[in-house]
C-alpha cells in the first residue's frame, strides 16, 4: 500500500535533499509595473508572506490582484485631479509645454499616492 504522503530523497553528497516541487501557479500571468513593484516589495519586506503565496501557488495571482487594484486606482485618480486642475484637451491644445507640466506633476503625485495605499502595505 502507497502512502501519497510519503516524501521521496535524492542524495547530494552526504545529505538526504527531498524532492519538493511547488504548487502550478496559474499559467501564464503577466504582472505589469504595479503588480512588479508589489512582488518586489514582498521579497524585501514580507518575505514569510512571500514564501507563504509562493509555496502555495498564489503568488502571481495575488500580486495580479493588486495590479488590477493599483490600475483601477491610478486611473481614478488621474481622471480626477486633471478635472480637479482644469485640464482639458483645450488647454493642452492652448498650451501643450504647460499641459505637459501639469501632467506630468499629475502623474507623479498620483503613483506616490497608489504606492503609498496599495503597494508599500
Amino acid at each position: 500500500m502507497s502512502n501519497k504522503n510519503t516524501i521521496s530523497y535524492r542524495r547530494v553528497g552526504d545529505y538526504n535533499i527531498p524532492n519538493l516541487t511547488l504548487p502550478p501557479e496559474e499559467a501564464n500571468i503577466a504582472l505589469g509595473k504595479w503588480g512588479m513593484l508589489y512582488k518586489d516589495y514582498l521579497l524585501k519586506n514580507k518575505k514569510v508572506f512571500f514564501t507563504t503565496l509562493l509555496t502555495q501557488g498564489k503568488l502571481y495571482q495575488h500580486c495580479a490582484e493588486v495590479e488590477k487594484q493599483a490600475k483601477d486606482m491610478y486611473d481614478t485618480l488621474i481622471k480626477q485631479m486633471k478635472a480637479t486642475e482644469g485640464l482639458t484637451e483645450e488647454s493642452k491644445e492652448h498650451d501643450q509645454s504647460e499641459w505637459l507640466q501639469i501632467m506630468s506633476n499629475i502623474e507623479q503625485r498620483v503613483s506616490e499616492i497608489v504606492c503609498t495605499e496599495l503597494i508599500y502595505v
